[in-house]
């Protein structure tokens, strides 16, 4: 590791001697792109936030907004969630099983610092080429599947032990992630008013407490390793840079916690994540406007002969630093030791600079605040994307049809959620494979249900940066609206490539805009997040992926399903109008090869009242069912609609059968109905309705388009869609 020489220069400047090697090594992690946000923060004022509110918050009020280890929105005056999300993506790469694994342990984590209880996860995955897409050579779909496999064990063992269900997410591939996969883990936290904890130090003279796993030499230079460019051979030479979990004892860790919190043991709370106890104590005390006296000697350990170097920067997992009343810090040790958790008092909160000793030796001595915010940041040049030219591919309607469907990135997701204990927890109402999930928030005493929905869509933000992020975002709120859910707040994971190639930063800065633009126009506060940069490796850089996990709420339990009822009239809402069905972005053209023009979501104001409408209809009586159409087009929704006792008979019509069929245009949804009429009513002014067939009792799919009808029956779509278990089995 090492300082560059220009921040070197501010370091010596504002310090007025030469760095210490461990202070050189703190400025070199801390001020990191993961760390810092160097490059993304000038653009990350284009979000919507928010306003944190006092008193006595009401259903979608912000309690906490960006800056702390997790946000906190408000279910009602008393109960609150807390929303975070992460990328484990150069670890995930090294060490696939261990990486992602970590990578659930550390938003867990994150949601505890806030003194909350994590009730479901979310995990976002984008892998390289797998089985025949058309660019990945043989060796490339053996290692992306090598990754695939590991990453989603790491996810199932890791969040199946400690007790929390991952409910939903996304899985995505794309031969821009062949060198560099993504790993987007999100967590929901649930707490009473009462139990909030910030991470702001509050008291000179409090105490700090380490309480959890032993400190190793695992994770060293972590958050310097994610701020940089995977080379050739990152899978052997940066391996000490992966962090080992525990799961078990991070459940001990979960439920002591818990405890500290019953009693009203914590000030403060943060995580040991990026840059380990450096990172997490400098942070603690420099949101504060304080510092920190800490004696290295103390941490408990368990190698010989840490250096502090090491000490402060191992990002051993499974440890939480605590800010603790003198008085109090007793019952903490005691807690500790009830689960089998190591707890040592390392130092306490001061009025000065942030400290750290060892053996009586100062070997740290900065201010807190220059160090954890000092970093500056970069002014980097950006290149706008060329807009596509349209290339269309020739393609049997049949041939299309199959592809697409059959497409690992459409096709069924159950291998891998299968996998994951969805149920633990006793919330999950909608599991996964829907276009959200809903979790049950007894507490609030109203049946009120928690709708959550994650994702991005690779193609579309290669194709459209700016309005393919405007898709992901209204995407993903149409999911909530499917189950009748209005978006509450999101959180965002921004990967991207190395930011100082113009085109990248063009591309990042794009969808920066796009994601923050439909936000804003569909009224959801993005309110935390993350942002994963340099995200290149020898086979280039990533495409730019904007995450989003959105909650939402309804009230009551009782949503639409996803699949034919079997006995209404199927309507489209929210297509284009004929002619206007451009392919840019879509699954099909990334089977097929060619280029057109994005389809450009509705405008904000048509998207937030198609939202609405949305949501209002899934909650009629007449609605038997809806799923949003996005992803493969009309062609996958249908397809996904099909059940052994369930079909339909759909006409699209005669002209612009692939467009129809294969458009990815957001903001789309396929509504059953035995009240046709009052769907288009609801929709009046705000979206296009089609009648496009009947839903029936013949478990099979009947599709004419452009003059050809395709037929399908329930066991040849799951045939169709099983490409990816029987490729794993």
């Amino acid at each position: 590791m090492s300082l560059a020489p220009s921040d070197r220069a501010l370091v010596v400047e504002e310090l007025g001697r030469e760095p210490t090697p461990a202070e050189e090594a703190l400025f070199e992690n801390l001020w990191s792109e993961h760390c810092a946000y160097r490059s993304s923060r000038p653009l990350l004022s284009a979000f919507d936030s928010g306003e944190a509110v006092a008193g006595e918050p009401e259903r979608g009020d912000i309690v906490v907004g960006p800056g702390d280890d997790a946000a906190v929105v408000a279910l009602s005056p008393e109960w609150y969630v807390t929303l975070g999300i992460e990328s484990h993506n150069h670890p995930s790469y090294v060490d696939p099983y261990d990486g992602a694994a970590t990578g659930v342990g550390g938003i867990v984590r994150d949601t505890l610092s806030m003194g909350a209880y994590p009730i479901a996860l979310t995990d976002s995955l984008y892998f390289g080429g797998l089985l025949d897409r058309p660019a990945a050579e043989d060796a490339d779909r053996e290692h992306s599947r090598y990754l695939f496999e590991g990453v989603v064990e790491g996810i199932a063992d890791y969040g199946n032990s400690i007790g929390v269900p991952t409910v939903g997410g996304s899985v995505a591939f794309h031969d821009g992630y062949v060198g560099n996969p993504l790993v987007n883990v999100a967590c929901v936290g649930l707490l009473h008013a009462d139990r909030l904890v910030t991470a702001e130090a509050e008291t000179p003279g409090n105490a700090l407490v380490l309480v959890g796993n032993a400190t190793g030499r695992d994770g060293l230079g972590g958050a310097s390793f994610a701020s940089e460019d995977l080379s050739e051979d990152a899978e052997t030479e940066d391996r000490p840079a992966v962090q080992v979990g525990d799961p078990y004892t991070e459940k001990r860790l979960v439920e002591c916690n818990e405890a500290l919190l019953d009693e009203g043991l914590l000030v403060a709370a943060r995580d040991l994540g990026a840059a380990g106890l450096g990172g997490a104590s400098s942070e603690l005390v420099a949101k504060g406007g304080l510092g920190a006296h800490i004696d290295l000697e103390r941490v408990h350990q368990r190698e010989p002969n840490m250096r502090p170097l090491e000490i402060l920067l191992a990002e051993s997992q499974e440890r939480m630093c605590y800010e603790v009343r003198p008085a109090d810090v007793d019952r903490v040790r005691e807690l500790a030791e009830r689960f089998d958790l190591g707890c040592s008092v390392i130092g306490e909160v001061t009025e000065g600079n942030y400290v750290c000793a060892m053996d009586g030796e100062v070997v740290v001595d900065v201010p807190a605040e220059y160090l954890a915010e000092g970093a500056p940041m970069n002014d980097l040049d950006a290149v706008a994307p060329e807009p596509p030219v349209q290339d269309l591919p020739d393609v049997a309607l049949e041939t299309a049809f199959e592809a697409v469907v059959g497409s690992p990135s459409t096709a069924s997701k159950r291998w891998v959620y299968r996998q994951y204990d969805h149920e633990v927890g006793a919330r999950t109402v909608v599991r996964p494979g829907d276009d959200a999930a809903l979790l049950a928030i007894r507490e609030c005493g109203d049946e009120t249900g928690l709708a959550l929905s994650a994702g991005a869509e690779p193609n579309w933000t290669s194709a459209a940066p700016y309005e393919g992020a405007r898709a992901v975002a209204l995407e993903n709120a149409t999911n909530l609206a499917a189950k009748g859910a209005r978006p509450l707040a999101a959180v965002d994971c921004l990967n991207g490539g190395n930011p100082e190639k113009p085109e990248v930063y063009g591309g990042f800065r794009a969808v920066v805009d796009g994601l923050a633009d439909m936000c804003s126009a569909l009224s959801v506060p993005v309110v935390g997040g993350n942002v994963s940069l340099y995200n290149d490796s020898t086979s280039g850089p990533i495409p730019p992926t904007p995450t989003l996990a959105v909650v939402g709420t309804t009230d009551g339990y009782a949503t639409p399903p996803a699949t034919f009822a079997g006995e209404g009239t199927l309507l489209v809402v929210g297509d284009a109008e004929d002619g206007e069905h451009a392919l840019g972005g879509s699954e099909y053209l990334a089977r097929f090869g060619g280029s057109d023009a994005f389809p450009a979501p509705p405008a904000d104001d048509d998207a937030a009242g198609l939202v609405e409408a949305l949501a209002d209809v899934a909650g009629r009586e007449g609605t038997l069912a809806v799923h949003d159409a996005s992803h493969g087009g009309l062609a996958v929704t249908l397809a996904e609609m099909v059940t052994t006792a369930a079909g339909a008979r759909v006409d699209l019509g005669g002209t612009d059968a692939h467009g129809r069929l294969f458009s990815e245009r957001a903001g789309r949804a396929v509504v059953e109905t035995t009240d046709p009429e009052g769907v288009r009513e609801a929709f009046a002014g705000v979206a296009p309705v089609s009648e496009v067939g009947t839903a029936d009792a013949s478990g099979a799919l009947a599709l004419t388009a452009g003059g050809e009808t395709l037929r399908y029956d329930a066991a040849a779509i799951r045939d169709l869609r099983a490409v990816i278990e029987r490729e794993l089995a």
